[in-house]
């Protein structure tokens, strides 16, 4: 008997401290008066989540509506507390005017599993702050202006795609759309010919899908990174990816290798990327640029750079398609355009189009891409300007991006696409109330990049071809509860039909 109850003691003792360890740090925002909703042991306050019961959108506006009038929420992702920040005020000086205290995005870069994680979306302000430098000079306006002729190219090439495919009963709007900025970032980034319009097996196509691939090892891998990055990174020979790892950095050394050998200069992202590989000195000390460094800013370049923004364009054509009125208007505007340039389109009349702009402005509204920003606390402790709230070292902030947009009382009747609300006098775009490329010095780097690529497909699209839904449009929108962006669960199934006068 003696030894079943310590068995059964030692046994307790175990539950008991397990249960300790789930819930230990759950009074951490009760202690500082912050509100939130109650967590439970094991998931803290995204049980939903984890179980894929609710959407990340869901999840934030229910969060953000209940919780109205208070300037931050605390919540607890397991058993870490996060602070959900959602007052216009402090989130301008979290991102911009305190912008020093923090200056990171809270991301593990897990090299030793993820080689290609050393990149400017999750590298450590130290590393980020002098690449950002070196690498913007790519994203200029002029730049981009110098890029456009690749971009009408392969604009050219969409609508020659879109000729061959007019047969069809519906097409899937993602795969479309994910194509063309494929060949965009190819040209103009890295100056291959990528040619996923007219090759369906082109490999940067297929690379770029296995990226994004939703599986359930992929997902499992997400979650164990963001909640156990130390483990994760140990666990290399579980997870390491070599072929995604070797295609991108072979791609980039063989094109500069390619370009030194022919003599080549042409004023994109690898050009840069190769004069800062023969002249290290301009990076400091601090950083050591390998091939393996050079790869992960080509591969986050490629990967955020064709899949933000054809996602962009699946849900401004989904919009368009519930629409026709805006659609009409748009497609007035566009040929307007195109009949003051003598049938061509000139890089300033990008700028020019403000229906165009607006309509991109409401997508982005409704659908960012990005649905959250992460900010993490450098310094020993901040508190928040007229506020007690004091937080310590190393406390991560997460920005309810889609939350923020969807929030009645900043952009009347959210659910409506409505791109004449960026069109009033009296709307001016609050800098932390509208938020699609963050915000402040660590924001996208390639936003103009993003803009005029996403413009331009939007206009071959809608020129001279109509799109409307059909039998395979799922309305209303379903969000998917596995994509790290704001996609469809399900993919966007338009009809396109040419338009003939």
């Amino acid at each position: 008997m003696a030894g079943i109850f310590e068995i059964l003691t030692g046994a307790a003792v175990i539950v008991i401290l397990f249960y300790y360890y789930l819930t230990s740090t759950f009074n951490f925002w009760k202690n500082r008066g912050v509100k939130g909703p109650e967590p439970i042991p094991l998931f803290g306050n995204i049980k939903d989540l984890l179980l894929q019961r609710k959407t990340l959108p869901d999840f934030l506006n229910e969060l953000c509506s209940k919780y109205r009038n208070e300037p931050y929420i605390g919540v607890f992702f397991r058993t870490s507390p996060i602070l959900i920040l959602t007052d216009p005020q402090l989130l301008k000086d979290v991102l911009i005017k305190d912008f020093s205290t923090f200056p990171q995005r809270g991301t593990a870069v897990t090299e030793k599993v993820e080689p290609l994680s050393q990149h400017l979306v999750f590298l450590d302000a130290d590393k980020w702050r002098p690449l950002r430098n070196k690498l913007s000079p790519a994203f200029t306006s002029g730049k981009l202006k110098e890029m456009f002729p690749l971009i009408i190219e392969c604009s050219q090439h969409l609508e020659q795609y879109l000729d061959k495919i007019l047969d069809k009963d519906f097409v899937e709007i993602r795969e479309l759309t994910a194509k063309f900025t494929t060949d965009v970032i190819g040209n103009c980034a890295f100056g291959i010919e990528m040619n996923a319009l007219t090759d369906e097996d082109s490999e940067f196509r297929q690379m770029g899908r296995e990226i994004f691939k939703m599986n359930l090892i992929n997902i499992l891998k997400f979650r164990l990174r963001e909640s156990f990055p130390k483990l994760y990174n140990e666990l290399g020979f579980l997870f390491h990816n070599t072929y995604q790892t070797s295609f991108f950095v072979n791609i980039v050394k063989q094109t500069m290798e390619h370009r030194i050998k022919n003599n080549i200069v042409r004023h994109d992202f690898i050009n840069i990327m190769k004069e800062l590989k023969e002249n290290p000195d301009k990076l400091g000390d601090d950083i050591e640029l390998t091939d393996t460094l050079c790869a992960a800013q080509a591969f986050v370049f490629f990967a955020a750079g064709f899949e933000t923004s054809s996602t962009t364009m699946t849900n401004t054509l989904y919009e368009l398609a519930l629409n026709h009125e805006i659609q009409n208007k748009l497609r007035k505007e566009i040929r307007e355009e195109f009949d003051k340039n003598n049938g061509t389109m000139k890089y300033e009349s990008i700028k020019k189009m403000g229906y165009l702009h607006a309509v991109f402005q409401e997508t982005l509204r409704k659908y960012p891409p990005g649905m959250i920003l992460f900010r993490q606390c450098q310094a020993s402790s901040y508190t928040f300007k007229g506020t007690t709230l004091t937080i310590p070292k190393n406390q991560k902030i997460l920005i309810p991006v889609v939350a923020i947009h969807r929030n009645p009382e900043i952009y009347p009747n959210p659910d409506v696409f409505d791109p004449e609300r960026f069109l009033t006098q009296d709307n001016v775009i609050n800098e932390t109330t509208y938020l699609p490329f963050g915000r402040g010095p660590r924001n996208c780097i390639g936003e103009r990049f993003a803009v005029v690529q996403t413009k331009m497909g939007l206009i071959t699209i809608l020129r001279n071809y109509k799109v409307d839904v059909c039998e395979k449009t799922e309305i209303p929108y379903v969000v998917s509860s596995s994509a790290f962006l704001f996609q469809p669960k399900n993919g966007i199934y338009l009809k396109i039909t040419k338009i003939i006068n």
